[in-house]
């Protein structure tokens, strides 16, 4: 079986992608996919996790998960779809010893113990840290900033360490990653890399993210123009959704306030020139697929 892990970050999609998948859980389970509810193995996955930390999983640790988490025998699928943004951590300790995430080889380590005899594959959506530390900061119970950031020096982290850290604890685990900058127009292909579906095959909310930035008429549009051109390659498409975009963008919804104290605008445009060049780096990792826009 395929243990498909997707680990957030924290401060990107706020569950829109579980609840996409959910809606073709019906479809999905058609192709041998489960995509159970998150309430029947978040709990469950964490304890594991965490209980791994100071034993080895019983030899049937995995099976009884499993036969908790889904409706059906496990057997009749061949692939599992766990999304969840604590995967790692919780939000108040995202940051720790200068880094992102500090115990994420660790936790997916555990995860590759407990499904030892799965394969299993890690999906992550990054985020310019220049919005993501002000969004999961705004998720914790810090007081201040300073203390959230817990000594970390912002223009120092990077999602490329990461994942090399990971990489290095399993290197031969699979990871997919993405930009959530870029989530509006790759969310169908996000969607279908988590089902483990062909590149273009048809999936329900393809354009959920896209109708939140664009005006109704653009949508309209926009979906009268795929309507007529029903073999439009995906690069294609995405090309289309910018020249739309660029004419019925909403500019509440695409633009982002920040409110650090000492933060300047040159400060926020340097942390986005690292960001821009760390995903570059990213996109060149081996064992790693970016989907980009």
């Amino acid at each position: 079986m395929k243990v498909i892990l997707h680990a957030g970050a924290h401060a990107t999609d706020d569950g829109k992608l579980l609840r996409c998948l959910l809606r073709n859980a019906d479809d999905l389970r058609a192709r041998a996919v489960a995509v159970p509810g998150p309430s029947r193995y978040r709990q469950l996955l964490s304890g594991a996790l965490n209980a791994l930390s100071k034993a080895d999983p019983s030899p049937d640790a995995r099976d009884i998960l499993l036969e908790n988490v889904l409706s059906e025998d496990p057997d009749s699928f061949g692939r599992v779809v766990f999304s969840h943004e604590h995967l790692f951590c919780v939000p108040k300790i995202a940051l720790g010893a200068g880094r992102i995430y500090p115990r994420a080889e660790e936790r997916m380590q555990n995860a590759a113990r407990l499904f030892e005899s799965d394969q299993i594959e890690l999906f992550l959506g990054i985020r310019n840290p220049a919005t993501w530390l002000p969004g999961v900061y705004a998720e914790t119970p810090h007081q201040s900033f300073e203390s959230f950031l817990n000594g970390a020096e912002p223009a120092y982290l990077r999602w490329s360490e990461v994942i090399e850290r990971i990489q290095i604890a399993l290197p031969d685990l699979p990871i997919t990653v993405w930009c959530n900058e870029d989530s509006p127009l790759i969310w169908g292909e996000i969607l279908r890399a988590l089902g483990g579906l062909p590149s273009g095959a048809k999936i329900a909310g393809a354009f959920d993210l896209l109708s939140r930035i664009m005006s109704e008429e653009g949508m309209k549009r926009f979906r009268a123009f795929l309507h007529e051109h029903p073999g439009i390659s995906e690069p294609h498409k995405r090309k289309v959704m910018v020249a739309f975009l660029d004419k019925y963008a909403l500019e509440d919804a695409v633009e982002e306030e920040l409110d650090i104290p000492g933060w300047t605008d040159d400060y926020v445009d340097t942390l986005t020139d690292l960001y821009e060049h760390d995903v570059e780096i990213i996109a060149n990792m081996p064992n790693v697929t970016l989907i980009a826009a």
